[in-house]
């Protein structure tokens, strides 16, 4: 199968299950495309033989960009619009993007900021990693806080269609809250950032 060009340098095969009294029997590419591949395996847990279509994703960064410049107890954070085929929707997320060939999470993460709405950050920091859907989708997504922001010019892609904008925290978790806001990763960004920031907010180390 002829891969596209922008997977060839991508570890993108199945890995050897880790988990003790689980095997791998078989896997098969069946789809090859621009952001993931698909894969049909045979997996053996325990005394069980399944299949699992598994999407394998090179995995993704997410910016939480932060402004404490107005208010240390209700900072601003920075949200893009976008539309969304999945959802059929304009949807209100944080910046984010697939981690690149040769790039580190960190790396991917200051060129998504970058090309999407133009801001630098002088401070950056890792907040943690979790698994969007882990029961079909191999994507990891690591959430990185970035602060002392400035701006500059964006450079989105050719398809794509941002719009940004700042919002206080406080009117973002009432928007998770109240269900305006649909993206699980700025669900998961917005909630943690308010989890700090009522404990005493968060510090440059």
């Amino acid at each position: 199968m002829m891969l596209p060009m922008s997977f060839k340098t991508l570890d993108l095969h199945i890995p050897r299950p880790k988990t003790k009294g689980v095997r791998l029997i078989s896997s098969n590419l069946v789809y090859a495309g621009p952001a993931f591949h698909v894969y049909r395996n045979i997996v053996k847990e325990g005394s069980h033989t399944g299949q699992r279509d598994l999407i394998r994703h090179t995995g993704s960064a997410v910016v939480l960009a932060v402004d404490h410049t107005r208010s240390r107890k209700d900072p601003r954070v920075l949200m893009v619009r976008q539309y969304r085929f999945a959802a059929d929707s304009y949807l209100w997320e944080l910046p984010a993007g697939r981690v690149d060939a040769g790039e580190s999470r960190l790396q991917g993460a200051k060129r998504e900021l970058l090309e999407e709405t133009g801001v630098h950050a002088r401070y950056w920091k890792r907040i943690f990693r979790f698994y969007p859907s882990p029961g079909f989708l191999a994507e990891s997504m690591d959430i990185f806080l970035a602060r002392g922001l400035s701006f500059g010019q964006a450079h989105p892609e050719e398809d794509e269609n941002i719009h940004i904008k700042f919002f206080p925290l406080n009117q973002l978790v009432k928007k998770v809250l109240g269900g305006q806001i649909h993206d699980a990763k700025s669900i998961t960004g917005i909630l943690w950032l308010h989890a700090r920031t009522l404990k005493g907010g968060i510090t440059h180390s």
